[in-house]
């Protein structure tokens, strides 16, 4: 039986999020092939409740000694989104200590996890983006200019944070200071994107059979000016699971999302989120390494859709991680 260490918490805004996360992982892990135990982190406090008793988190080895053993871990399974689980720390301290972990490498977190810089190195790769601006905390910055290069509306996000926390539509130029204000609190990068029109059509991308296979679309029809944290998690948008497009469009937007996972050399699964113009064309929104895993949660729907049930995906995520 391997010992499967779940991590939560984490010491973002989607602190409870990701508690969410680990315990659907938790329930679906096969019990009969693995030993899970939830890791909760939050700073320097690593504990593990195991039968009603608190432990800590030894960090020097990450292990756990109860009156009875010493609990060692074979695998880490991420499911922290934000600090430090999506942006690259733990990644960097497994591999320190060389135990393996079910999400992309150390670098490739840190990278897709900062969107103004993500943004860039796709460009720089040939993918397609909006056109954008990124401005630092505590220097000064020309609405004006901005307003000229950008246009209204646009979306001012923070660069490092998720589940739309800090994000805004702005239509005007007197509304950009309040937004990147607002930005600013979840980030010292603010991301300023143009608008782009079309269908939010997202796509995730895993590679536990070697080769990287693109999973089934889901379009995001939200009842909110755009997809933020009440249309994802408030149940003010539609999710369809397999997005109604046409297979020319389907096979496109697959193909660019793969692309991007092989051009990044990204690892287990990843999820990229497009808008989609009414020319086909597939515009990169974000890319998501440690995608939410809430039973309803988008990787989930597309994974059923797959013909997968979470306790073999999971199951995957785990043994891909052990090669």
């Amino acid at each position: 039986m391997r010992n499967v260490a779940i991590l939560m918490g984490g010491d973002s805004s989607e602190y409870e999020i990701s508690l969410k996360s680990a315990q659907v992982v938790y329930n679906h892990l096969d019990k009969t092939k693995y030993n899970p135990y939830l890791i909760s982190v939050k700073g320097t406090d690593w504990t593990c409740n195991i039968d009603g008793n608190l432990y800590r988190v030894n960090r020097h080895d990450f292990s756990i000694e109860t009156m009875h053993a010493k609990i060692q871990f074979d695998t880490a399974f991420i499911a922290i989104h934000g600090t430090p689980g999506e942006n690259g720390p733990l990644q960097g301290y497994f591999d320190l200590l060389k135990i393996p972990y079910t999400t992309c490498g150390q670098f490739q977190a840190a990278l897709t996890f900062n969107k103004a810089m993500c943004n860039t190195v796709l460009k720089q790769l040939g993918f397609a983006c909006g056109k954008s601006v990124f401005v630092h905390q505590g220097k000064s910055y020309d609405a004006k200019a901005i307003a000229s290069e950008i246009g209204f509306p646009c979306f001012v996000k923070p660069s490092e944070a998720g589940s739309s926390y800090g994000v805004s539509k702005v239509k005007t130029i007197e509304d950009l200071p309040k937004a990147i204000d607002s930005a600013w609190e979840h980030s010292k990068v603010v991301l300023i994107e143009s608008f782009l029109e079309g269908r939010e059509i997202t796509c995730g991308v895993h590679n536990f059979n070697g080769e990287p296979e693109a999973l089934p679309l889901t379009e995001i029809i939200t009842k909110n000016e755009f997809f933020d944290f009440q249309a994802k998690y408030q149940g003010a948008s539609e999710e369809i699971t397999p997005a109604q497009v046409d297979e020319e469009t389907k096979l496109r937007i697959q193909k660019v999302a793969k692309d991007i996972f092989v051009a990044l050399e990204m690892n287990t699964i990843c999820r990229v989120d497009f808008m989609v113009n009414p020319n086909g064309t597939p515009y990169v929104i974000e890319i998501n390494t440690v995608p939410g895993l809430s039973e309803e949660s988008l990787i989930p729907q597309m994974a059923r859709e797959a013909g997968y049930s979470l306790q073999e995906f999971f199951g995957m995520w785990v043994e891909h991680s052990l090669k």
